[in-house]
C-alpha cells in the first residue's frame, strides 16, 4: 500500500488515506475538491522531491525546485510519472512525431536503410530533420514558408498620402515619426495620394537597400524638445524583415507577419527539408511524404514489413510498432507524424505521452494520470482502461484522476474527495474497493444513476444559419444548417471534424466578434458561401485557453469585478480624506503595491534552463499591496482581504452591491464558488478558465442575437459540475440566444436540442454529417454517438 499520512496541500485537511500498488486506483470528485492536490500535489510531488534530493547539488539548478507536497509521510510509494493535462504544445516546430518522439526513429530508419540516390553520401538522421542546421532547407529555416512584403501589404490603402498614414507597416510612436520626418526632409511629397506617386519614389521607400543619413529637425509642440538629430533612413521592407529576424515578442512578431505576405519556400517547395535529404527514399517515399500519412496507414505499412530480414531496418519497426498500436487504440489513428502539435487539442497531446510511456519499459513505477478521457468519444474510452491495466500487467501502479463515471467504474480502488469544493473540500470521503463502495457524495450519486434521458421535442428554431461548401483539412464541400435560438451539439469520435467545423462558424461569424477571444487563433477555413448571419449581432466564442499567464490575470480582474469593488474602498472617508482615488487600490499601480513583487503577490524564480516558477513575496506575504493601503477597510476589510475571500463568502459580503453581486452570482452558476478572487491565472485549470470567461459573458447585458461557439466544455468537470454549466447554457438558449458546442459528454449531449454528428470515422474516414436529429431520435441511430446514447438510457 501507498501510504499517506497528514497531508495539507491546498484545501486538503490533514488527510490519511490508503492506496494499493499495482491497481488501478481512481481519484475522483467535484471540480475543485481537493483531488489532484492528492494525486499530483501531494503523492507525486513527494516522489519528485525524493527524486530531486537523489540528485548532486550542482545539477539540482539544471532541474528546478520541486514543489512542497506538505505532508508529514508517505510510505511505499514508488518512483512517479504524471502525465498532466498540458495546454502547452512546446514551440511552432513542435510536432506529434516530435512529442511521441516517434521520428527519431523514423530519422533513423531513413538514415541507415534507406534508398540512396547513386553517388550521394549516407547521411546522419539529424539530417532528416528541418529542425536541425544540418537538415533544415538554408532559405526557409526549416519552416517551408518565406514570409516577403509586397507593395500591398505594406501600403492597404494607396488612395491616401503617407501623413495620413498609408504606410500601416512602419511602426507607431516615435520610430514612425522618424521615418515620416527623413521622407519629409528628403523632399518626399507627404500629402499626395499614394498612388500618385512616381513608381520609382515608391519602389524605393518600400524597397531600397541604400540607407541615407540625413539631418532631422522634428516639428513639436512649444513645450517639446525640438533638438536636431542625425536620422537613418531603413526601407519599410527592410524594417519589417529586420525586426521578423530579430523581435523576441511574440506581439510584435505577429504585427509584422500581418505586413508581410506568406509563399510557399521556392527552394523546398514547402517540404522544408535540403535536396539531399529529399533525395533518400524508404518504401518509395521521401521523408516528408512518409510523415505526412496518418498513424493507422503507418501502421499498415510497418506491419507489412516486420518480417524484413534486415537486422536494422526489423530493430528500427519493432521499435515503432508498440507507440503506433496504442497511438490507434486511443483514438489518435487519424494524426500524421507532420501535424503540428499547436493544432492539437490537450487531451490528443496527453494521449500521445501515454502511449510513447509504453515504449519505456519501465517497471514498479507509479503513473499518475489526468483525466485522460478528455477528447475521446465514449466509444474510445475503453482503450484508456486497456492501457492503464497494460501498465499494471508491465508491474506498475496506476492513479487515474477522471470524471468519466464510466472509467472510474471499471477501477479496483476508488478515492472519492470531497464532499464539496474549495474549503468545502479537501475531505475523504471514500476509499477502498470499488465494488464495496458506500456513502453519499456527488460521486457516488453520478456511479449509481449513469443513465440518461435523451430530449425529444426541441426548441423551434428562430431562424437559420446556412453554411454551404465548407473545406478545410478533412471536410471537403460540406453543406450544414443551424438552428438560431436552438442548443446544438456537434458529436462524433475525435478526430472526425467537429471542431473544424464549430470554426467554420466562427469564420463566418467573425465580422461580429465584438465579444470573441482575443486569443482565438485565425481559422484558416473556407467557406463557399452562407446564409443567415445577418440575423447574428455577435460572436462569442469561449475556449479553455487561459485568462492570463502570470499572478498578475486573476478572476476579479478577468471578470471586471474588482473595478467595482476599488470604487467602493475610493468612496470611504478614509481614502477620501488620503486624497486617494480607485487606482490607488489597483495592485498594479506603484503608489498601492508592494514594491518587492510589484503587486503579483508572488516572486518569479527564474531557472536556467527551464520556465520561471513562483514563490510567494516574503515582503506582502502574497497580499499584493503596501502596508498604507492595507490601512484603508471597507467593512473592517482590506483590498487584500476582499482578495483573498471565496466566491462563496464574497456573495454574503456584497449581498447588497448589486453591481458586484451580479459578478458573483454569474460565477456561482457555473460552480465556481470555490475560487479565490485573487486566485491567479497560472493556478487555474483550462475547465475553469472556460466557466470564468462563460461566467464573465452571463453577467453582462445582451443586446441584439449572439451566438455562443463552445469547444468541448465539459473537460475537467465532474458530472455534478457539468450539470450547472449545462443549466446556464440552456438559459441562454431559453432567452433567445445561440449554442453550439462540441461535445462527448452524453449527459450534456442529450440535452441539447439538436445533434450534429461527424464522422463516420476520424481523419480522413470523417468529415461528413452522418447524423442530424433529435438525442431522443439519434439513439436510434447506427453511429457511434447513437449507439452509446442508446446504451445508457
Amino acid at each position: 500500500m501507498i501510504k499517506v499520512r497528514d497531508a495539507h496541500l491546498h484545501n486538503l485537511r490533514h488527510v490519511s488515506v490508503e492506496l494499493p500498488r499495482n491497481q488501478l486506483v481512481a481519484v475522483t470528485g467535484v471540480s475543485g475538491s481537493g483531488k489532484s492536490s492528492l494525486a499530483f500535489g501531494t503523492i507525486h510531488g513527494e516522489a519528485q522531491r525524493r527524486y530531486f534530493e537523489s540528485v548532486a547539488p550542482f545539477a539540482r539548478r539544471l532541474i528546478g525546485s520541486a514543489t512542497d507536497p506538505k505532508v508529514e509521510a508517505i510510505e511505499g510509494l514508488p518512483p512517479s510519472v504524471a502525465l498532466q493535462q498540458n495546454t502547452s504544445a512546446g514551440g511552432a516546430r513542435s510536432t506529434v512525431g516530435t512529442v511521441s518522439t516517434m521520428s527519431n526513429t523514423v530519422r533513423l530508419l531513413y538514415s541507415r536503410v534507406g534508398d540512396y540516390p547513386a553517388g550521394q553520401d549516407i547521411i546522419y538522421s539529424d539530417g532528416f530533420s528541418p529542425n536541425t542546421q544540418a537538415g533544415m532547407c538554408p532559405d526557409c529555416q526549416g519552416t517551408g514558408v518565406i514570409h516577403e512584403p509586397t507593395e500591398e501589404s505594406m501600403v492597404p490603402d494607396p488612395s491616401i498620402s503617407i501623413n495620413d498614414g498609408a504606410i500601416r507597416a512602419w511602426p507607431g510612436a516615435w520610430a514612425g515619426k522618424n521615418f515620416r520626418d527623413i521622407l519629409d526632409v528628403l523632399g518626399i511629397p507627404m500629402d499626395t495620394p499614394w498612388r500618385e506617386i512616381p513608381r520609382e519614389t515608391r519602389d524605393w521607400i518600400l524597397f531600397t537597400d541604400e540607407e541615407p543619413v540625413v539631418t532631422v529637425k522634428p516639428e513639436r509642440g512649444s513645450d517639446q524638445v525640438t533638438k536636431e538629430y542625425q536620422g537613418r533612413w531603413r526601407s519599410v521592407a527592410k524594417y519589417l524583415r529586420r525586426t521578423f529576424a530579430e523581435t523576441e515578442s511574440d506581439t510584435l512578431r505577429r504585427r509584422t507577419v500581418s505586413f508581410m505576405e506568406a509563399a510557399t519556400c521556392p527552394t523546398c517547395g514547402g517540404r522544408r527539408l535540403t535536396p539531399e535529404a529529399l533525395a533518400v527514399t524508404y518504401l518509395g517515399m521521401p521523408i516528408d511524404e512518409f510523415s505526412a500519412r496518418t498513424l493507422t496507414q503507418l501502421k499498415e505499412l510497418i506491419d507489412a514489413r516486420l518480417n524484413t530480414s534486415h537486422e536494422a531496418e526489423r530493430l528500427l519497426l519493432q521499435s515503432l510498432a508498440p507507440i503506433l498500436e496504442s497511438s490507434l487504440e486511443l483514438g489518435l489513428g487519424h494524426l500524421s507524424l507532420d501535424r503540428p502539435a499547436r493544432t492539437l487539442s490537450a487531451g490528443e497531446l496527453q494521449r500521445i505521452r501515454l502511449a510513447a510511456q509504453l515504449r519505456t519499459g519501465l517497471f514498479g513505477v507509479l503513473y499518475v494520470l489526468d483525466e485522460p478521457s478528455a477528447g475521446l468519444h465514449p466509444v474510445e474510452r475503453e482503450a484508456v482502461t486497456r492501457i492503464a491495466r497494460r501498465f499494471i500487467d508491465q508491474g506498475n501502479s496506476v492513479i487515474l484522476v477522471e470524471h468519466d463515471m464510466d472509467l472510474v467504474a471499471g477501477a479496483d480502488w476508488l478515492v472519492d474527495v470531497g464532499p464539496a469544493a474549495g474549503e468545502g473540500g479537501g475531505e475523504i470521503i471514500y476509499s477502498g474497493p470499488m465494488a464495496e463502495r458506500s456513502g453519499d457524495s456527488p460521486t457516488m450519486r453520478a456511479l449509481a444513476k449513469r443513465t440518461i434521458d435523451p430530449k425529444a421535442t426541441p426548441r423551434k428554431a428562430s431562424g437559420q444559419l446556412e453554411l454551404r461548401g465548407v473545406r478545410s483539412h478533412t471536410v471537403d464541400g460540406l453543406d450544414v444548417a443551424f438552428g438560431l435560438g436552438q442548443f446544438t451539439a456537434i458529436a462524433g469520435v475525435s478526430g472526425s471534424g467537429k471542431t473544424t467545423l464549430l470554426r467554420a462558424v466562427a469564420e463566418v461569424l467573425s465580422s461580429r466578434d465584438a465579444g470573441m477571444d482575443e486569443d482565438t487563433e485565425p481559422t484558416g477555413q473556407s467557406v463557399e458561401n452562407h446564409s443567415g448571419a445577418d440575423a447574428v449581432d455577435r460572436l462569442v466564442s469561449i475556449t479553455q485557453k487561459p485568462i492570463g499567464r502570470t499572478p498578475r490575470s486573476c478572476l476579479a480582474t478577468y471578470t471586471g469585478l474588482f473595478d467595482r469593488v476599488r470604487k467602493l474602498f475610493a468612496a470611504t472617508p478614509e481614502a477620501k480624506s488620503r486624497g486617494w482615488g480607485v487606482g490607488r487600490f489597483s495592485y498594479n499601480v506603484k503608489q498601492g503595491q508592494c514594491p518587492t513583487c510589484g503587486g503579483e503577490g508572488q516572486i518569479e524564480v527564474e531557472l536556467v534552463f527551464l520556465p520561471g516558477s513562483y514563490s510567494t513575496c516574503p515582503t506582502c506575504e502574497g497580499r499584493r499591496y503596501n502596508d498604507e493601503t492595507l490601512e484603508v477597510t471597507w467593512h473592517d476589510l482590506s483590498i487584500a482581504d476582499v482578495l483573498n475571500l471565496t466566491v462563496n463568502e464574497a456573495a454574503e459580503v456584497f449581498a447588497d452591491e448589486d453591481a458586484v453581486a451580479r459578478s458573483i452570482r454569474a460565477l456561482q452558476a457555473v460552480g465556481l464558488g470555490y475560487l479565490r478572487l485573487g486566485q491567479g491565472a497560472p493556478e487555474l485549470s483550462g475547465g475553469e478558465a472556460q466557466r470564468i470567461k462563460l461566467a464573465t459573458e452571463l453577467q453582462r447585458s445582451r443586446r441584439g442575437h449572439t451566438v455562443y461557439l463552445l469547444d468541448e466544455p465539459t473537460t475537467g468537470l465532474h458530472p455534478a459540475d457539468a450539470a450547472l454549466l449545462v443549466t446556464e447554457l440552456e438559459r441562454l438558449v431559453d432567452a433567445g440566444e445561440t449554442v453550439i458546442l462540441v461535445e462527448h459528454d452524453l449527459a450534456t449531449i442529450a440535452r441539447a436540442d439538436r445533434v450534429i454528428e461527424m464522422g463516420p470515422g476520424a481523419g480522413f474516414d470523417g468529415g461528413r454529417i452522418v447524423a442530424d436529429a433529435t438525442p431522443a431520435a439519434l439513439a436510434s441511430a447506427d453511429t457511434p454517438t447513437g449507439q452509446a446514447i442508446n446504451q445508457r438510457t
